[in-house]
Order: C-alpha cells, then structure tokens, then sequence
C-alpha cells in the first residue's frame, strides 16, 4: 500500500501540472503546499496525523499564497515600463495639404508628409489649402485651415 507521504506528493505534482490548464498562478501554490505536507509526512512519519496533515495543508497554503505568489509572479510576469513619448500625438501639430475637400460632416483627405490621411473639420475646407493637424482619431486626423 502507498503511504500517505507519496499520496500527497502526487496530488501535489498533479496540481502543479493542472496550473498548466487553469491559469492565474493560484493552483501551482497548492500543489506546493501538498508537495510540503508529503515532504513533512516522511519527515515526521505517523506523528504527523491527518488531522496535522490538513492544518498543515491549510497554513502551507495561505503563506505560498501571501508570500510566495507575489514574488514569483513578478519574476514571472516581469516589469512594464512606459516611455515619455506618447506615439498617438505624433500628427498633432504637422502641416498637411487638402487633396480631397472636406464638408462636414463628411471627411476629405489630407496628405500629411508622405502619407495621405482621411481627414475631418469644423468648416469646410478646399482642395490644395494648407491646413494643421490638432487631433487624431484612429486613423482620422482632424484639421483646420492655417
């Protein structure tokens, strides 16, 4: 017959393997938790009864979870870090020249350095003004007449 020692141990390895199929990192801590209470089972033998066995689950559990889980995820998951330049208000402030017009409250076009935009206003504005750039929408600029 298994000891209760190696019982633990594989529902502590079959828990650490269902983290594969249940992500948020939780599972893993307690499948550590009975790898521990399995690894306290053959260090203590049968003074560690079931009763002991359990509460050592339950506190094994809550510390891997408090303690433990913060730490790996961060190792894990790693930092984010985010740069000064904000990339969607590239546009604002460049010149452009109309080459479709644009009649609110329908969009013309635009050709914004070598890229023609779909552009929108507040008046209407004909083919060939120069115009500004003050605001970007996804992949329409808004524009008024220099």
């Amino acid at each position: 017959m298994t000891s209760c020692g190696w019982l633990w141990l594989y529902a502590g390895a079959g828990l650490m393997l269902a983290e594969l199929l249940a992500p948020g990192f939780v599972v893993f801590f307690f499948g550590l938790s009975a790898a521990s209470v399995g690894l306290c089972r053959f260090a203590f033998g049968e003074a560690l009864t079931p009763t002991w066995q359990l509460a050592a689950f339950s506190a094994f559990s809550v510390l891997y979870l408090l303690f433990l889980r913060r730490w790996l995820k961060r190792v894990f998951m790693g930092t984010v870090t985010t740069s000064a330049t904000d990339f969607e208000d590239d546009m604002v402030g460049r010149f452009a020249k109309v080459t479709a017009a644009i009649a609110p409250p329908k969009t013309g076009r635009v050709m914004v350095g070598d890229a023609e935009w779909t552009a929108s206003a507040a008046a209407p504005i004909a083919v060939g003004a120069d115009v500004k750039v003050v605001a970007r929408d996804n992949l329409t600029v808004r524009v008024e007449p220099v």
